[in-house]
């Protein structure tokens, strides 16, 4: 097992991770604002299993298999990033809304809801890096099995992932009502979101493969 100074410091930067505005947040908070905060929970299963896969992925080896097949690993990174280009573009283009504005989206089956969460987290190829450049940090081979400690602490960015996801899927609506209450701070939300996801997309295109 890991030190616990070692669960700890992985443990702040995951959740300093899920605290940057992304695409599972994007989803969730549109989610849980047009189908109430059960849709949002609901989707949130699906981002959990995107979790999980990556977790195992990393933990068998097979993601590391990914990144060294480089077009397989291009084609996934430049998928993640023109999805985020585009959440960036909704955000940003003249009359964008915020991700915590209502607005009138069709309504999904739990079963759509539970697959787009999880699709939106697959395309993000920055999970898998995570997995591959974070976790090795962290893993100690003196401390016991490398399988066991890298899901002992997957398992914790799951946990804080899907806590934090959580509490926002469920208080949307009352941060939308803060907001629309203060149209200067929903305009800044917006910008702040759509440069943050701008920045993310960049970042990804143009990141070296490791």
């Amino acid at each position: 097992m890991p030190e616990l100074a070692s669960l700890v410091a992985f443990a702040l930067i995951a959740l300093g991770m899920v605290l940057t505005p992304g695409p599972n947040m994007v989803y969730l908070v549109s989610r849980s604002l047009c189908q109430g905060p059960a849709a949002g929970l609901v989707s949130l299963g699906g981002v959990a299993l995107g979790f999980v896969f990556y977790m195992l992925s990393a933990a068998l080896g097979i993601t590391a298999l990914l990144m060294a097949v480089p077009y397989a690993y291009d084609a996934l990174r430049f998928a993640g990033a023109l999805y985020l280009a585009w959440l960036a573009w909704q955000a940003l283009r003249p009359g964008g809304r915020s991700a915590f504005e209502v607005r009138a989206l069709p309504r999904d089956s739990n079963r759509k809801l539970f697959f787009m969460g999880f699709l939106t987290n697959l395309l993000n190829p920055k999970i898998a890096v995570l997995y591959l450049s974070l976790l090795p940090q962290f893993i100690d081979p003196a401390k016991g099995s490398v399988f066991l400690q890298s899901l002992v602490l997957g398992g914790i960015q799951i946990v804080i992932s899907v806590s934090v996801n959580a509490l926002i899927a469920v208080s949307a609506g009352s941060i939308a009502r803060l907001l629309a209450a203060r149209p200067r701070w929903l305009v800044m939300q917006r910008w702040l979101m759509g440069t943050v996801l701008a920045g993310l997309a960049l970042r990804m295109a143009t990141e070296a493969r490791r």
